[in-house]
């Protein structure tokens, strides 16, 4: 039985290797597709375009692994079915199950690496990732503009250029709208500038020339007026300009940059903040907040001095830390929720491993072909539908419809379902024996020792 499962595991060892590796290349190739644009005559050197390109292979590994697990499966049975290797198999008494044993072995060991590579080694590189993108936003910021594309900030500003330099931080043709004052917008054009940050990082500085301001007065019957100038600085908020600042003036880790540990020590920061919030509202009110309307669910804000709400009298001021309770109350639970989907995560996707043996070797032994072409198309098939699910429950559970564990865990259940249905109805069916394919793996000896005798 040793023998049979080095022989079994040995065939799968080389489309596993050569799945995994093409699927990153794939992922790579769409990365450096996606980013070529920003990567590319900017200005940046070969050893950072190299480093994000390493940092980006930790997420690209975890995806190709299960991925690949599915096509070797695939392709192993395949192969073993095309060659009537299963029919001896099973003409010698080994059923489907032994077969799976060893590659259930080897996917259980897969699934405890994978789960400790995302939980010790993705988290690390998705923060690296993160401040190096930081650090170059600081250096080079018009990495993050896009010649003839408007750049939102988040405190009432577009930024629009025509072009950008690789090796400074000039521009050409530069429009910027304000419309930080409602009751005067602005619009500013020139032809030149150059744009930096201010030694805090929390201010965008644009330094333009030859240009023109736009303004419109509505407060003056829209009065209409056009300044021109040689040179004009402009300061604003560099929030949402692709990077984002930390109180302590560090980074902060968001949800996939961060292990099981301190994600659920997070997880228990949010809710005994949450309980503490929820005995105030009980203790003014007398009722639990689930037991109390929502004001941030109110569209309209309320006019009236005094309303009553579920029975409790309230006033204007009483009204306004009630919605700001239940508004912080709700708050929590959703991080809650969003750290607790991602802990799930790191178990869920590993665990498909574990899964797509189960789906791979009926699917190979049905097929009867070991070649990639059908193991790829078949694998592609199921891998788009478990990733449509993973997604769709995270996005689910994020919301509040499911509970975390379900929203993560949904997709493994209806595959571990297909698959187990899958490999019972392989293993039960009756089995045929092709006698003359078999042949070639009997002793020679013993066919001349039983061949039929001729009646005279």
């Amino acid at each position: 039985m040793l023998i049979l499962w080095r022989h079994i595991t040995r065939v799968h060892i080389g489309p596993f290797i050569s799945s995994v590796v093409l699927i990153m290349f794939i992922f790579l190739l769409q990365f450096l597709m996606k980013n070529l644009d920003q990567l590319t005559g900017k200005g940046l050197s070969a050893a950072i375009i190299a480093e994000l390109i390493t940092l980006n292979l930790a997420w690209m590994l975890i995806m190709a692994v299960p991925m690949g697990v599915l096509i070797a499966t695939l392709m192993a049975f395949g192969a073993l079915a095309s060659t009537n290797q299963i029919t001896a198999m099973r003409a010698s008494g080994v059923s489907l199950y032994k077969m799976i044993a060893p590659i259930i072995i080897c996917s259980i060991v897969l699934f405890v690496l994978l789960t400790s590579f995302n939980n010790d080694v993705l988290p690390d590189a998705n923060h690296r990732t993160k401040v190096l993108m930081n650090d170059i936003s600081h250096k080079k910021p018009t990495l993050t503009l896009v010649p003839g594309m408007f750049i939102q900030l988040k405190k009432g500003h577009s930024i629009l250029v025509k072009k950008t330099f690789e090796h400074s931080n000039d521009l050409e043709g530069v429009t910027i709208i304000d419309y930080s004052n409602p009751m005067m917008p602005s619009t500013i054009t020139s032809r030149r500038g150059s744009i930096s940050f201010s030694k805090d990082y929390r201010k965008l500085i644009m330094d333009l020339y030859e240009g023109e301001i736009h303004q419109v007065n509505s407060q003056i019957n829209n009065q209409y007026r056009v300044i021109r100038f040689e040179k004009h600085r402009i300061a604003m908020e560099a929030e949402g300009f692709n990077f984002q600042r930390h109180e302590t003036g560090s980074l902060a880790r968001g949800d996939r940059e961060m292990n099981v540990q301190s994600m659920l020590e997070k997880v228990d920061s949010l809710r005994s903040l949450k309980s503490i919030i929820e005995q105030r509202v009980f203790d003014r009110t007398g009722k639990q907040a689930g037991e109390i309307v929502d004001f941030t669910s109110l569209k309209e804000p309320v006019t009236i001095q005094n309303i009553k709400l579920n029975g409790i009298q309230t006033d204007r001021s009483q009204e306004h830390v009630l919605r700001s309770d239940l508004y912080t109350i709700n708050r929590y639970e959703r991080e809650a929720r969003q750290y607790l989907v991602e802990v799930h995560k790191k178990f869920a996707m590993p665990f498909a491993c574990i899964i797509f043996v189960f789906i791979g070797a009926p699917l190979g032994i049905m097929s009867r072909r070991g070649t990639f072409g059908v193991g790829a198309s078949l694998s592609l098939g199921f891998f788009v539908f478990y990733w449509a699910c993973l997604k769709g429950g995270e996005n689910l559970a994020d919301r509040g419809f499911f509970d975390p564990w379900i929203g993560m865990w949904i997709a493994n259940i209806v595959l571990a379902v297909i698959g187990l249905y899958l490999t019972v109805r392989t293993a039960r069916e009756n089995l045929i024996i092709n006698w003359s394919a078999l042949s070639k793996f009997i002793p020679k000896v013993w066919r001349a020792d039983n061949q039929p005798t001729k009646q005279s």
